[in-house]
Parts: structure tokens; sequence; C-alpha cells
């Protein structure tokens, strides 16, 4: 049966969060202290023999991932080589039956502990017409953050009632066009967003539902470049410097703007806990100041931000811990400040589509240095995986037609993009390898596809889908022709 809540279920005490609304109000950035933080392994860490030599890593890999015994990668119930055989290298392959039971998870984890909720996929993490269908199909809505995942959306026949625009400088065409195609939700990022959708929701003559993103400054101990809840940020109204009172102000006065609640979004992947029960809870009363002012909070949403492994060390946390932590936050702080309970609203990507993707390189070149390093090429790389480059992310690497051959060797696996900084993974213990070998990469759906480039002129991978045996193509290789298509001579 569903928790029942009560005071004694958060560790920090009402007046403490109080104090913590004081001290951000007064320009004190909120930074949870280690001592606060749930247990979790570090997200770079650097992975000797002793660990790479223990097992095949299932828990990074989809949920039909398995090893043959014949020693061959098996995804989706297909051989990761004869996967490569048919689509080429580098190919994305998604697993369906990881997608549709990550989404299953997030819906039922929360609305177990709490029925108003609403699960939208966040379609940055990466998003095609197939998957955006699929996702329908499993109840989820979507958060878009350009005119060109919306017009995804649209293409998919996806209802527009439930799919929440974001973006810190969304331009007129993108907002003319949300409006005109009836977008449920947008959530306002700046004063000049906020001027100038009520200016338009005018001319066309409707009244548009709003969310106001607010930054809470609670610092979430992720990666600096995808921390977007603090005081130093692009996204969001912040609390210490008076914006977001102001911000709410303005559309409580807007003719033709419905502010219906408030969003925020710490960052990503956070794989501690205490961040979302202190901006939960510090939003929260933030929002009952405005009351007497008209503010309703109806809808209520911390973003996603939810974590996944990338590598066997890393411990995200299970969807229910994510649940419990948000859920219980959320009724405790309403009770306590009398406050309506609000709908929730969620927006997961990375740990949706993110664990369901796998990507599969072909080796060509090997450079040994003697006493330095060794070298293997494989023909991707930044083009189709920016993240090592950008974020030094790491991933676990499994030969995927070796893969029941215990390591042999420390290797560097280097991309094909004239950059030196184009290495996949480096300084790991790998069986021995030759040129043809099909080298698979774990946790590649979320952003390697989304982010990826036609840097030195490269064709993008295609995507397939794999399900009880049975691959479908949801995306083709690019071509030559496809990269020059716009261009005029």
């Amino acid at each position: 049966m569903p928790r029942v809540y009560t005071r004694s279920d958060i560790a920090s005490t009402a007046q403490e969060r109080q104090s913590r609304l004081r001290n951000l109000q007064a320009g004190t950035i909120i930074s949870i202290a280690d001592s606060m933080m749930e247990p979790s392994s570090p997200r770079l860490v650097t992975i000797g023999l002793s660990t790479r030599i223990t097992m095949f890593p299932q828990s990074v890999f989809p949920d039909t991932a398995e090893v043959d015994s014949q020693g061959q990668l098996v995804l989706g119930g297909i051989r990761a080589t004869d996967l490569a055989d048919e689509y080429g290298t580098p190919v994305y392959v998604l697993d369906e039956d990881t997608l549709r039971a990550r989404c299953r998870s997030f819906i039922d984890e929360f609305r177990k502990l709490y029925p108003a909720t609403n699960v939208s996929y966040a379609c940055k993490a990466y998003i095609n017409p197939a998957l955006a269908k699929m996702f329908q199909e499993e109840g989820m809505g979507f958060d878009v953050v350009s005119g060109g995942e919306l017009a995804t959306a649209i293409s998919a026949g996806i209802p527009m009632d439930e799919v929440y625009f974001h973006g810190n400088n969304k331009t007129p065409q993108e907002l003319t066009e949300a409006l005109e195609h009836s977008i449920g939700w947008v959530v306002v990022d700046s004063f000049h967003e906020l001027q100038f959708l009520d200016r338009l929701a005018g001319e066309i003559g409707k009244t548009q539902d709003i969310l106001v993103r607010v930054s809470p400054g609670v610092d979430p101990h992720t990666h600096v470049y995808t921390t977007t809840g603090t005081l130093d940020s692009k996204f969001g109204f912040s609390i210490q410097t008076g914006h977001a009172a102001e911000a709410i102000r303005m559309s409580l006065a807007a003719k033709n703007l419905n502010l219906r609640g408030l969003h925020f979004h710490l960052g990503s992947p956070i794989f501690e806990l205490e961040p979302y029960r202190v901006a939960t809870d510090l939003v929260l009363r933030f929002a009952a100041e405005f009351r007497e002012e008209g503010l309703e909070m109806q809808r209520f949403s911390p973003g996603g931000g939810f974590a996944i492994g990338y590598t066997r060390d890393d411990e995200p946390p299970p969807v229910s811990d994510y649940a419990e932590a948000i859920v219980s936050t959320m009724i405790e702080t309403c009770q306590d400040l009398g406050m309506e309970l609000p709908s929730l609203v969620i927006e997961p990507g990375r740990s949706i589509i993110g664990p369901a993707g796998v990507a599969l390189y072909r080796v060509g070149g090997i450079k040994d240095v003697p006493g330095i390093r060794k070298f293997v090429s494989v023909d991707g790389g930044m083009g189709d995986n920016i993240r090592p480059a950008l974020y030094q992310a790491e991933y676990e690497v499994v030969a995927a037609n070796k893969a029941n051959m215990e390591p042999a060797e420390k290797v560097t696996i280097a991309g094909k993009y004239c950059e030196s900084g184009d290495l996949l993974a480096t300084d790991i213990m790998l069986p021995n390898l030759a040129s043809g070998d099909l080298l698979a990469v774990p946790a590649a759906g979320a952003y390697c596809p989304s982010m990826a480039s036609n840097y030195n002129m490269n064709p993008r991978p295609p995507m397939v889908l794999v399900k009880d045996g049975k691959a479908r193509l949801i995306r083709r290789r690019e071509s030559y022709q496809d990269m020059m298509y716009c261009d005029v001579v």
C-alpha cells in the first residue's frame, strides 16, 4: 500500500526549512553538505583491472542484453554482430522493452505515491516520431525545448494539452508556432518572453497557461555544464535576486496569461536525493508567500535530472527513491503550510532512453606507443558521442564479439575525428583486439544521438529498435547528399 507520510519522514524540521528560505532570499547560495547526501559512487572514476575483469556489466546495458554461449553480445534477441552487419557501423541500437519498462516505472512509482502525477518525457535527451508515438502509448506527456522538438511531437500526432515548452530564449517564431498549435503549457524563463508571450496571446485571442521557472539556488553537485538550478545559471528567475518574485507578480497581472504554478530544474544527472528535498520544500514555501496576491499552485514541477549508470560502479537511486523524496517532501510542506496539494509534473529524459541505448563501433586502425598508450580507433567518435570530450563522461566498453573473454590489455578507444580529444574511453581493460572487432558502448541512448554532428562531414548514424529477435529501422543513416541538401551554390 502507498506509504502515509508524517512530519517525521523528513529529516529537516519545518524551522530549518524556513531558515533555508530566509537565507536564500538574503542571497545565500545553498549547497547540500556532503554529510547530508545520500550515499553514491563518484561519477568520474578511474577503473582498474581489478574491477574490469569481473563480469559482463549488465547493470548499464538494456534489460534484454545478454552474452550467448559463443561469447556474442545479444540485444533484444539479436546478436550485435548481426545488427552491425545489416545496418553498418556506427549504429545506435535501442531496446524497446527497456524503453517501455522505464516509462512504466516512472508512471507507476510516482502515481503509486501520488496519483495526480504527470510524467513528461524530456525530448532533449532524444526524440523522433517513432519514439514519440511509443511514449504516447505508454501514457507519457512531453517536454520540448525547441520548435524542432515541437514539430516532431506534432508530426507524431501527440495531443498538445500535456506538452510543456521549455527554454531560456524561445524565439518569436517558436512561441507563435506553439500558440498556433494550442500547446498546453509554456514554461516562462525570462522577462522578455513573459512580455512577448502576453502580447502574442492577446493578438491570437487566447489565454495561455504558463508555469514560471524559478532558480532555487540549490547546488545538486553534478557537472558544472549541466547544473541549472544555482544562481550563476542562464536558466530561470532567481529567488535570491528578487527576480522570481517580480516574474510571479508580472505573470499574475498579465491579461492574456494564466499562471498556474512553478517549475524548477536542478541539473542532471543527480545521484543524490537531498537536493530534491531541499529545493521542493524551498520553492513551495516561496510560492506560499504569494497566495494572498493570487498565486494558486495548481501545478508543481521539480523537473527531472534523474541519474543512470554509465559505469558498473555507478549506483543511481531507484525510481522509487526519487518518487518518495519528492512526493513526501511536497506533501509534508503543503500540509505544514496549509496549502492545497498541486498536480505534480516530473520530466525524465535521460533516465528513460539512456539505459535503452547501445552504440556499436567497428575497430579499424590500432596504434601501440610502447610505454605510453595503445590506441584502438573506431569508425565513430565525438561526432556521435560528444559527452566524453565535453563532460569527461566515462562509459563501459565491451568487445561485442568477444564478450566472454577476460580483459588482457589496457587500451584507449579513439574516434576517427580530427581532434586529439576525440577519445571515447581512456586506459580501459579489454580482450586482445584486432581490426574488424565490434565494440559496444552502453547507456548511449540519451544525448549521444541528440547532440550528434556532421563534423568532418561525417553522416550521422542510423537508429535501430530491437524487440523479441526483430529489428526495425527508425532513423536511416545520413547520406552525403543529405548533408549537402541545404547548401546553395
